[in-house]
């Protein structure tokens, strides 16, 4: 089998996007934001569907930011019991509680001049979620069973496969905690919407298991890929993680068997979403370069609107096939802008 391609810090830049897989344009975009408010202090709130790689991309912003080699802490909400969750985020003192033997560092506190990152944060419970509020309004807190103030300087990355806006409305996330962490949101799509990116996410999860395994793949067959890629991924990377793991496994004549049962190899086509990730970065796009009259480059242009490098947004919109529109009223008006540092013609 051909050999998986890992030298991602030469294609992209950055070493810290070496474990993200694929070279699709939704990708692309993703990682664009990334490099845009790593280097700020924001908080982040990273939304996506269970497994497409929420905590790989708060590692990136934290590996990209001025707090690089510093604390980056995780903590997933939803695996921690309600009763023991307060002490894991701002600690206890001996005898706050039965059962609290020892002094306790909380996450917070492990986090200082360094990064925390909360994953699952839609599943806090609404008693505690005033306690997160005001620790990352004020910046301290209090251990459990002490009246010590303690201040620190962290920055939150939030992420969440939930639907925040629908947990407020229905009064199940305070709005006011909601809008404190929803300052910069980063939206991952699915694997279903980044379908071209399967074929070297196979390749590179094939190398992992087959040498964690001692085992030889050679082969992954046309049609093994093809159902690959012709499949929905609810579970997204995740699953097709877990499959390949399955497929080295069964494996024995170097050949990549398809793990996907029978009945899921045509799986039922699941209706796309009124508007896709990539639809929301086409308009966002569009009407950037609207307002700058078509103009990318420069002061004025498009890119800096965006936040993006200029040769960063020419790319994508190369790829989206986006094009100017001939002017209807004054066919004079290309010409009539040359001097622009980058004008985009139809």
């Amino acid at each position: 089998m051909e050999g998986f391609n890992k030298d991602r810090a030469s294609e992209r830049g950055h070493p810290e996007f070496d474990h993200i897989i694929g070279n699709s344009l939704p990708l692309e975009l993703v990682l664009a934001e990334v490099e845009r408010v790593a280097p700020t202090d924001s908080t982040v709130l990273v939304l996506g569907e269970t497994g497409t790689g929420k905590e790989l991309i708060a590692s990136a912003i934290h590996h990209l930011s001025a707090r690089c080699g510093r604390p980056f802490v995780k903590l997933n909400c939803a695996a921690i019991p309600f009763e023991l969750l307060e002490s894991e985020l701002f600690g206890h003192e001996k005898g706050a509680f039965t059962g609290a033997l020892t002094q306790k560092i909380g996450r917070f506190e492990m986090a200082d001049t360094g990064t925390l990152f909360l994953d699952e944060i839609g599943d806090i419970p609404l008693a505690l979620q005033p306690k997160l509020l005001r620790v990352l309004q004020e910046q301290e807190f209090e251990r459990l069973g002490s009246g010590k103030t303690h201040r620190i300087n962290v920055r939150l990355i939030a992420a969440t496969h939930r639907d925040l806006t629908e947990m407020v409305r229905r009064k199940e996330f305070r709005s006011d905690l909601y809008y404190r962490i929803n300052v910069y949101p980063v939206v991952l799509p699915p694997l279903r919407e980044r379908r071209q990116d399967i074929p070297q996410l196979v390749l590179h999860f094939v190398e992992i298991f087959a040498r964690r395994m001692g085992k030889r793949i050679d082969h992954v067959p046309k049609e093994t890929l093809e159902a690959f890629t012709s499949y929905s991924w609810p579970g997204n990377v995740r699953e097709l993680q877990n499959l390949i793991e399955r497929a080295v496994i069964r494996s024995d004549d170097g050949v990549l068997g398809n793990p996907l049962p029978l009945s899921d190899t045509n799986p039922v086509t699941v209706p796309p979403a009124p508007r896709t990730y990539l639809d929301s970065q086409r308009a966002l796009i569009l009407q950037a370069l609207r307002a700058t009259r078509w103009v990318v480059g420069g002061p004025h242009g498009a890119a800096v609107r965006l936040g993006l490098k200029r040769t960063t947004l020419g790319a994508i919109i190369k790829r989206l096939g986006i094009s100017r529109p001939l002017p209807k009223d004054d066919p004079n008006e290309l010409a009539d802008n040359e001097d622009r540092e980058y004008q985009l013609t139809a």
